[in-house]
């Protein structure tokens, strides 16, 4: 058993280091200009001695893929010649949230459409399932409310309708438009609230108008168990679950080709205040860091924690070292 889970986490580091070196190795060859934060994905993170005297406090939510992300930050800005603490374990967006406006962090990693549909009324069925549409949506409703929203992540958290990958060739699913005319012998597991959800049945049914022939609830930690044991036809992922990148040839999800589900983006959430303190190296090193951090990356580094048993920090600092933003 260990064997196996040390073959898996040199698995895990491995795609992760290839990933992240295709990433560099398209937006350029000319390894100077790149170091020295020139126009390659990764620009190496410069100590800047005038951020000696910033104070960060950098927060996230409290499950696996919201601590990854705090601590790529959190040591980015390190990097960067800031003095960083860490509040990793903050709970709920609302708690989240707060902890900002109240001085408790300097910033936290939030997801667009949780933003909108919890924090500013937004019907699901509105959040655009665009990433910069809702960015931009949700950062004027954060001015509003005295905070501000960097730019979002190239990958987005969101809902997904996931199969096994032998179900998806048998079936020739790629799209959730595949599914018309054949879902009607076919079984979808999610979670209890669904039934309501835009981004789960209530979407599939209104806006692809799609029929089930049954849906049940189930719990979510038993999205993938349904399918291994052959309960579900279909069940709903999420799009950074760790189980896509370690088995990627058992799992696949399907295309969401009417762009139906909200966007679930990363936007990192700051005050005015703490922007103007920290000086143009704050916004910068945030955005740069997060920019090698596609949908591949994401899933391999949740996957190196949550199946790997890696320490976040450990996990983020590999990161930030194989994309080049630190040594």
């Amino acid at each position: 058993m260990k064997t196996k889970k040390r073959r898996a986490r040199t698995g895990a580091a491995i795609v992760l280091t290839l990933i992240l070196a295709l990433l560099v190795a398209a937006c350029g060859d000319d390894d100077d200009d790149t170091a020295n934060g020139g126009d390659g994905a990764a620009p190496t993170i410069v100590s800047n001695p005038d951020n000696e005297k910033v104070n960060l406090t950098i927060g996230s939510k409290n499950f696996t893929e919201q601590i990854i992300l705090g601590e790529i930050y959190a040591q980015a800005l390190e990097a960067a010649g800031y003095s960083v603490k860490k509040d990793l374990n903050l709970g709920s967006e609302t708690v989240a949230r707060e902890s900002v406006k109240t001085g408790q962090i300097s910033g936290y990693p939030e997801y667009a459409s949780t933003a909108l549909t919890s924090f500013f009324g937004v019907e699901p069925e509105d959040v655009p399932s665009d990433a910069d549409e809702a960015f931009e949506m949700a950062k004027e409703d954060f001015e509003g409310e005295g905070l501000t929203a960097f730019s979002p992540t190239p990958f987005a958290s969101a809902n997904a309708v996931g199969t096994l990958r032998e179900t998806a060739e048998r079936l020739e699913l790629e799209t959730v438009s595949d599914l018309d005319g054949q879902s009607e012998d076919l079984s979808l597991y999610g979670s209890p609230e669904c039934r309501q959800r835009i981004d789960c049945l209530a979407g599939l049914e209104q806006l692809y108008g799609l029929e089930f022939g049954s849906f049940r609830p189930v719990d979510i930690g038993l999205r993938y168990q349904v399918l291994d044991k052959g309960q579900a036809d279909l069940s709903i992922l999420f799009t950074t679950d760790a189980q896509l990148a370690a088995e990627k040839d058992k799992y696949v999800i399907l295309e969401d080709d009417q762009e139906v589900f909200p966007a679930g983006n990363v936007i990192f959430v700051t005050t005015p205040e703490v922007v103007e303190e920290a000086g143009p190296d704050y916004e910068k090193t945030i955005t740069d860091v997060q920019s090698g951090l596609t949908l591949p990356v994401m899933q391999e580094l949740d996957a190196r924690v949550d199946i790997d048993k890696e320490a976040p920090e450990e996990v983020a600092a590999s990161y930030l070292r194989s994309a080049g933003y630190t040594g």
